[in-house]
């Protein structure tokens, strides 16, 4: 079967030949129809692949600290090894995944073969995924709509959070796909959104949900932030 994967050493983004997954106890197998790029996290990966070692280290100064503790317990040698055979693992790409439930592990209950379902599943014509990161799709639903599934949820944690309440005033910072969705919940929440971006089509698209936006790259969102709130500041 075909999957994507993320070369982190040498940042080749393939689309390479594996095995097909068996089911384990606990999991589905799903043959894929539809699967959504997370624009933020996976060009984050691809970035992040094809800098230099030295890139890699600045970008991510909490594992260098672990490196650095694990040399000073396991020696400079072996340690290098671990860092590199890491980085020569192929990393699966994605995490929104739709398709047909082809198998069902041992212990799995409220799932049989031919359910369509949204799940954590990879950019990959089969996967297998634990059944309680997966979610039946309702009648009515379409495959690309269902392929948010994943995305909308981490958006809906974010605002859960929050505990909005009505006429509750908000700040969304950054309208990437996520943002766009928390703008969405904190909307349908009744609350006031506060939206902020340097992209001015995001702050367009943001406005058309019923937002108060600013521009980042040229406006001051604090300022905006104290007007819009009547002074009083913002909610969350």
């Amino acid at each position: 079967m075909k999957q994507v994967l993320q070369h982190l050493r040498t940042g080749k983004l393939e689309l390479a030949e594996v095995p097909c997954p068996a089911v384990r106890p606990g999991h589905l197998l799903v043959q894929t129809t539809h699967s959504l790029i997370s624009p933020g996290s996976e060009r984050m990966l691809v970035e992040f692949s094809r800098g230099s070692l030295l890139a890699k280290a600045r970008s991510q100064p909490d594992r260098v600290k672990q490196v650095l503790d694990k040399i000073k317990t396991d020696g400079l040698l072996p340690t290098l090894e671990t860092v590199f055979n890491r980085l020569d693992e192929p990393l699966p790409m994605g995490y929104c995944n739709v398709g047909r439930v082809i198998a069902v592990g041992k212990g799995v209950r409220d799932f049989n073969v031919g359910d369509l379902v949204a799940s954590n599943g990879n950019h990959a014509e089969m996967v297998c995924v634990p059944s309680t990161l997966a979610a039946k799709i309702p009648e009515g639903v379409s495959g690309e709509a269902a392929a948010f599934t994943v995305m909308g949820a981490i958006a809906l944690q974010g605002t859960r959070l929050l505990q909005p309440t009505f006429g509750e005033k908000f700040t969304v910072v950054g309208l990437g796909l996520l943002g766009l969705m928390a703008v969405q919940f904190l909307r349908a929440q009744g609350c006031g959104v506060l939206a902020v971006d340097v992209d001015q089509g995001r702050c367009d698209m943001a406005a058309a949900m019923g937002c108060e936006t600013v521009n980042a790259a040229n406006g001051n969102p604090l300022r905006t932030a104290a007007t819009y709130s009547d002074g009083h500041g913002m909610d969350g």
